[in-house]
């Protein structure tokens, strides 16, 4: 069934009055920090009622999940046109973490206010949590196809769970990022070279047969250590 061009309007309007809530809020974020900012001050903030807040978003975790997943769409078409013409692993690795730090780059500052409350464990905005499930299994996936359309030969055991731990670095990356004081983030463009540099070797290694039993025995870890988290 066709929509009317009221019900496209009515879309059109309800998806600019959700944007204009989730930038109010990474602003007053960004001013007053996550704990100290209320839907109210949301609301008012951006001129809308405070039920029309809660329609859009039902808690601040919920516009935080939003930002993580827009960050999420903001990468997909640089990285798939990426991934689409560049079959060499080093290069399609290093060019997935550019994007990444060039699409988080705009929220530097309000990285380090979120971090704050992302680092706790038991916050449901950490990216381990089961809420931020959505966007690690997203993001996972994207690793899984860096992988999938190189032309290296990765083993199939090390590719089940070599994107899982592919996500695991681009978490160590961005955690330095929000640490990273740097002009332009060199710091972390030079981090970003020289490990994925040793990364794209270590993977070749590992998938050589005289590196079985080591590899087996860092997968058994990995999976461990993954469950344990979960």
């Amino acid at each position: 069934m066709k929509e009317t061009k009221k019900e496209s309007a009515k879309t059109s309007k309800g998806e600019q009055t959700r944007a204009v809530i989730l930038e109010t809020a990474l602003e007053l974020f960004r001013e007053r920090g996550y704990e100290e900012t209320t839907m109210r001050a949301i609301a008012e903030r951006a001129g809308v009622a405070l039920g029309n807040a809660y329609y859009y978003f039902r808690s601040k975790e919920h516009l935080i999940q939003a930002f993580y997943s827009r960050i999420h769409e903001e990468r997909q078409a640089p990285s798939l046109e990426l991934l689409n013409k560049e079959p060499d692993l080093m290069k399609r690795l290093l060019g997935i973490m550019y994007i990444m730090v060039e699409t988080i780059e705009p929220y530097h500052r309000f990285a380090g206010v979120l971090f704050r409350t992302a680092a706790d464990p038991k916050s449901p905005l950490n990216p381990f949590s089961e809420e931020s499930e959505p966007t690690r299994r997203e993001s996972i996936a994207l690793f899984a196809q860096v992988l999938e359309g190189s032309d290296s030969k990765v083993h199939k055991d090390l590719k089940q769970e070599l994107p899982y731990l592919l996500w695991l670095y681009h978490m160590g990356i961005t955690l330095f990022w929000i640490h990273d004081s740097s002009a332009g983030r060199a710091r972390t463009y030079k981090l970003i070279d020289r490990t994925v540099d040793i990364l794209v070797k270590l993977i070749g290694l590992a998938s050589n047969p005289l590196m079985r039993p080591v590899r087996k025995a860092a997968l058994r870890l990995a999976a461990d250590l993954r469950t344990a988290s979960a």
